[in-house]
């Protein structure tokens, strides 16, 4: 009888072998599943694989003939890599012999940050500036504060002036003094390193 030509891939549940029995007969292919055994014969042609490396499930394996190769495939009875098909190696089935669970150790807390309780201290322990001490404390708001109470203390003149100057300037330029704003148009001053575009 001759030996077939057969090569296999796996995975930790399953292994495919490929048997390559070009125009094999589906009625003449017998095979036959044992769990560390595997038996096929087509006419004369035999290949017995004895002992399998691991268990195989003979119920749910199975195998299809096609025109070039017999596709077989093996159910592993326990999941992992075997690496080859045969082995004299024990049966991790038969012979396993499982620990004993051991009492976990017990766990130990550690104890935990008050975060919100640091970032309550933190926020109440910082002052908070005054404008005489930072002329930028509150932004936008006091700026406006600050430019509201020139304009609601000043006199006719002085209003005039600041309307007209941030007006026609485009809010470049806001000047206090009618007697220069009166003269003509104020003329746009973008800071340094703005170009004006007008928009039309």
């Amino acid at each position: 009888m001759a030996t077939i030509r057969h090569e296999f891939y796996e995975t930790d549940e399953k292994l495919t072998l490929s048997i390559f029995d070009k125009g094999a007969d589906p009625a003449q292919v017998s095979i036959k599943f044992e769990p560390r055994k595997f038996t096929y014969t087509h006419g004369e042609k035999m290949l017995i694989l004895e002992p399998l490396k691991g268990q195989i499930d003979p119920d749910a394996s199975n195998y299809t003939v096609g025109k070039v190769k017999v596709e077989v495939r093996f159910v592993k009875r326990a999941q992992g890599r075997w690496g080859e098909l045969v082995g004299d190696t024990p049966d991790p089935l038969s012979t396993t012999n499982y620990p004993a669970p051991s009492e976990p150790a017990p766990a130990v807390r550690k104890p935990r940050k008050n975060w919100d309780g640091i970032t309550t201290t933190i926020l109440s322990s910082e002052k908070e500036k005054t404008t005489e001490e930072d002329p930028n404390v509150g932004g936008d708001s006091t700026l406006n504060s600050f430019f509201q109470k020139i304009f609601g203390d000043a006199d006719d003149d002085t209003k005039r002036a600041m309307m007209k100057s941030y007006q026609e300037s485009g809010g470049t330029t806001l000047s206090t003094n009618w007697d220069d704003v009166k003269k003509g148009k104020v003329e746009v001053k973008p800071p340094a390193g703005s170009e004006w575009k007008k928009w039309n």
